[in-house]
């Protein structure tokens, strides 16, 4: 399992929309190919910073599925206008030790 971390960091004032729009876009990720769970985190010394945490079956399943599809440009039409910049986007392997 890969855990894509997409480190999001929204405008000023724009936490509330930004968090309405994660969930409204929240059944793209859900019904996308290889997708098991989305989870939205908020940073506490910098409310404007988030990690948005989606673990995907195979990194292909995010990075050629997901975006190749119409659910990665309805996903930036809801939130896009939220960045203060582009995502910085990492993918991790996931393993259950701890």
């Amino acid at each position: 399992m890969i855990r894509e971390m997409a480190h999001i960091t929204v405008r000023p004032g724009a936490q509330a929309a930004f968090e309405a729009a994660v969930e409204k876009a929240r059944p793209l990720f859900e019904s996308a190919r290889g997708c098991r769970h989305v989870t939205l985190l908020h940073q506490i010394e910098d409310p404007h910073e988030y990690v948005l945490m989606v673990h995907w079956d195979t990194l292909e399943d995010h990075t050629v599925h997901f975006r190749g599809s119409d659910a990665f440009p309805a996903w930036r039409a809801l939130v896009g206008e939220h960045f203060a910049k582009p995502p910085h986007v990492v993918h991790v392997s996931f393993n259950a030790y701890f």
